[in-house]
């Protein structure tokens, strides 16, 4: 923003912007959406749009996540490769959060997820797939934005929920070697199970992100 609005000069409207760049409406939502996820911006209803000041920024990405099309958008917005691993049966700590008995081994995978113009990873994401779903991981492709999209197109699934767990925790020293952060530092740690037409879980995974790399917003539309 070059130092242009701040302070009590206040922020222009979508139609002042507009005007002024000469450019769609379009075009400075989308450029609107970038700096609210870096956390440079608040957009309220009412309010209109707010700079945020440096001590609230904190250099952390500010990310949506709380419907389909976010996790979606999210994953658009960065990029990861993962690596399959060996097929395990769930992490105990996992099953019991999520309330399930571990039935056979689950397939594995582990990335890094990256930001553009970021260094540093933002999260280290493990994934399981069903022990079911060995056929549709055939051709997997490691770089796709996200597994449960293949999963869809491959396997036959509908998806039809999505749970999410946020818990801060210790990181623990692979997850702390993956973020270059020390042992024990605090991450935030984001559960999701992906669940089918059937009420069956297909895919579950944890993202670690590091306390001071990452930000979770959620906006709340309150029904009149």
């Amino acid at each position: 923003m070059l130092g242009e609005f701040g302070g009590d000069n206040g922020f222009p409207t979508e139609a002042e912007l507009c005007k002024k760049y000469d450019v769609s409406r379009f075009t400075i939502r989308e450029a609107l959406r970038t700096l609210s996820n870096e956390g440079l911006i608040s957009r309220r209803r009412g309010s209109g749009t707010i700079i945020q000041p440096a001590s609230a920024r904190a250099g952390a990405l500010h990310q949506p996540l709380s419907n389909v099309g976010e996790i979606l958008q999210y994953a658009r917005d960065t990029s990861i490769l993962f690596e399959a691993k060996a097929a395990e049966i769930l992490p105990t700590d996992i099953a019991e959060q999520i309330g399930i008995i571990p039935d056979g081994k689950w397939h594995m995978f582990r990335g890094l997820r990256l930001k553009e113009g970021r260094r540093r990873p933002i999260a280290v994401t493990l994934a399981w797939v069903h022990p079911d779903l060995e056929s549709a991981l055939a051709d997997f492709d490691p770089q796709s934005a996200t597994i449960f999209g293949q999963l869809q197109m491959r396997g036959g699934i509908k998806i039809t929920q999505i749970t999410q767990a946020i818990q801060a925790i210790s990181a623990t020293e692979e997850i702390a070697s993956d973020l270059g952060i020390e042992k024990g530092d605090p991450v935030l740690r984001i559960l999701r199970c992906y669940y089918d037409q059937n009420e069956g879980i297909f895919e579950i995974s944890a993202s670690f992100h590091p306390g001071e790399r990452f930000a979770y917003s959620m906006h709340i539309d309150v029904g009149k």
